[in-house]
């Protein structure tokens, strides 16, 4: 296990831990969290997660009071004002790439995630980088370690597989 963390660490590649429930996986990204004393981020995986859960959502309850107290007149401006990062509520896979600190991403049972989302993981995970249509793209400050863990659910894709040393 030793030689799989030191590896990730220098080749900035996920680490892929696959086994039964109740074996540790999950602790292996808590114990490296305390190690190199890094924030944990937790994504815990279930079936029907998506995006907005998984990546970012905008806040919508504070852009329409930031549009009821603008009275701005002219929608276009007023549209093009709301989609900035004051009103995106970063969830797990944006957090962990954004900000400032050492992180270390658990992505906790990849394998209860439909082939769809999994998808969503591979531009994180192969670029480090999210791409929000409202803002631009926005690319990792610092990489986090990631550490995917798999109950053996469902058979993981390849592409994922490729990107992740186990």
């Amino acid at each position: 296990i030793a030689t799989t963390v030191y590896l990730a660490t220098r080749l900035g590649k996920p680490i892929l831990v696959e086994g039964p429930a109740g074996t540790g996986k999950t602790e292996l990204a808590k114990s490296m969290a305390r190690a190199f004393g890094a924030e944990l981020v937790r994504l815990q995986c279930y079936e029907g997660l998506d995006e907005s859960k998984a990546l970012y959502e905008w806040d919508y309850r504070k852009q329409l009071l930031a549009l009821q107290i603008s009275g701005d007149n002219d929608g276009e401006a007023a549209m093009a004002g709301i989609f900035g990062p004051e009103f995106l509520l970063e969830r797990p896979l944006l957090h962990a790439i954004t900000g400032e600190g050492e992180k270390v991403l658990l992505i906790d049972e990849v394998d209860r995630l439909e082939v769809e989302t999994e998808a969503l993981l591979l531009e994180v995970l192969s670029e480090f980088q999210v791409t929000i249509p409202e803002l631009g793209t926005i690319v990792a400050h610092n990489r986090p370690l990631v550490v995917l863990t798999s109950n053996g659910v469902r058979e993981l894709s390849e592409a994922l597989k490729r990107r992740a040393l186990f």
